[in-house]
Order: structure tokens, then sequence, then C-alpha cells
């Protein structure tokens, strides 16, 4: 088997925050056996660490692995992450902007206002500040590629969960408006709907009860943990698919990692690039066969 094939991320090096548990330290794994030299950046300092050998212990000769203790809120921190990225790889290709939390649990006129903001802080802004920090070394370089990780808050009403639910679809508008500015410049921004996954976001559903996140959320969570969850495989395959040079051209998607059939999406770049498939748009009354609705 070529290299090309069995390590198609060699001689990239990418940025992934959160990549210090759960889908982000499964995301780093599969860059870095896929070739990549990889940056991880978390706020829990121990847990960063042990993942920072961890990963590094798969790498091979030319990978570097390092990482840096940041809060993705702070623009600040995450400048340095970037700068500090370039000067230990000398390029940077490839964005994941994995961090987020769910934030507080309850009705919105109940829950922390303090802790929803914060919610909205770490999933939107702090995707945006990662974005504003790279994209000035992707523009000169002309080439890019910023894989965004979404969630059903995205596509799906998440009632009790209100800052995830619209943090994670804001995240989604921003991808897609973020793919068209940068279409001249060769760069790719596209988000990933991983499936569901048993991590530590959904053991935080389970403590915080019924009473809080709702009974048939509760419900529909515990039974996932029981049956074991999507496999972090396909979202990790994904994302190494998008930080690819197969990908190029696939732009302002969002792409389930579980159910659309990606690997074939290269031979009809054409198509995705004139039609709005896999983006978020209004349903309207004709979509649906109700004719009455629509003028």
């Amino acid at each position: 088997m070529s290299n090309e094939h069995s390590q198609p991320l060699t001689g990239r090096a990418a940025l992934i925050t959160g990549g210090n548990r759960g889908l982000g330290l499964e995301l780093s794994r599969a860059f870095v056996s896929a070739g990549a030299s990889v940056m991880i950046c978390a706020r829990e300092g121990d847990a960063l660490e042990a993942a920072g050998r961890d990963l590094s212990a798969l790498a091979t000769g030319g990978q570097s692995v390092v990482w840096q203790k940041c809060d993705v809120a702070d623009f600040a921190q995450l400048s340095s992450v970037v700068e500090r990225s370039l000067r230990e790889f000398g390029n940077l290709q490839v964005l994941v902007n994995n961090a987020g939390v769910y934030g507080p649990f309850g009705l919105v006129e109940d829950v922390d206002w303090v802790e929803w903001v914060k919610a909205v802080e770490i999933n939107l802004f702090g995707s945006v500040h990662a974005i504003r920090a790279v994209l000035p070394h992707f523009k000169t370089q002309r080439y890019g590629k910023i894989i965004q990780i979404s969630g059903g808050g995205a596509t799906n009403p998440l009632p009790r969960i209100s800052a995830y639910a619209a943090s994670k679809a804001a995240i989604v508008r921003l991808i897609e408006s973020v793919a068209e500015e940068c279409q001249e410049f060769g760069i790719d921004a596209n988000s990933i709907a991983p499936g569901l996954l048993n991590t530590r976001l959904l053991d935080e559903v389970l403590v915080a009860g019924p009473d809080k996140v709702g009974k048939q959320f509760y419900l529909r969570m515990l039974k996932q943990k029981e049956d074991g969850g999507v496999s972090m495989t396909y979202a990790a395959a994904l994302a190494v698919f998008l930080a690819s040079a197969a990908s190029d051209g696939i732009t302002g998607k969002l792409i389930s990692a579980v159910w659309d059939n990606w690997p074939v999406w290269p031979e009809h770049i054409e198509e995705l690039r004139r039609s709005d498939i896999y983006s978020l748009r209004r349903i309207t009354g004709r979509d649906r066969g109700a004719g009455w609705g629509d003028k």
C-alpha cells in the first residue's frame, strides 16, 4: 500500500483543540497515525500532558507532537498556540475545532446565565477565535483545512440544553460563511456531525438526571450508554479525509460521519459546489407537500 493511502497526512501539521480526551484524543491519534504532526490544546493541564505523551509514542520519523494549555474562549491564548505551532512545525495546514461543552441543563429561564454564556464562549467564540488565528497564515500560503466538530444541536431542537443547541447551530452557519469567504484562497471549511458518542458529555447528562435534561432525552442517553453509542472511529476517519488532499474543493458542508457516503464525494466536486446539499436550509411547506404555506 502506498504511503499516500496509508498515511495521507504525511508532511501536514494540524492544530486540534480539546485534543486531550474523548473524541478530541481519538482525532489526534488518527491524525498522528495518518502521518501528521499535531499540536493539541485544552484547559486541563494534567490530562493534556498525558495525552501529549501518549501521542508522542505513536509518532515516527519526521513527525512532531506538541501540546499547550489553552482556554479557547481567550483569543490571546489561542493566538499563542497558533504561533507556537508555526514555530514548531514551520507551517500549519489544518485546524480542527473540537473543544466544546454542553453548558447548563434546564429550562432557559431557570439556568445559570453565566454558565449559559460561558458555553457559548467556548463552543462558538472559541471556534471563531481559532479560525481568526489561523486564517492569516492559511491565506498567505493559499491553502488550509478548517474542520469543525458539530453535534445534534445543530440540526435538532435540544430542550433544556439550549446553550449547546444554539451555539452548535451557529457554528455550522459560521463554517458555511467562512467557506464562502475563503473560496479564492484554496481554503476548505467543513463541519462534521460525529454521531451519538459515549463521551464525558453523555456522562454529564446522566449525572444531571431527568429533572434537568428532560425524561425523554435522559432515557435516550441512558439507552445510548447501555448500547455503546457510535464508534468515534467514524468521525476520526472523516476528519482525516477532510484534512487530506483527497478532499480538496469540498467546502461549506455539514457532513455526517455515520450516514453520508463521503469517500465518493471527490468524484462529485462540481455538483457539490453548485448545490446547497449537505448544508443548513429552511424547510418550506412545499418541501414537505404542504402547498398551502407557500406563495
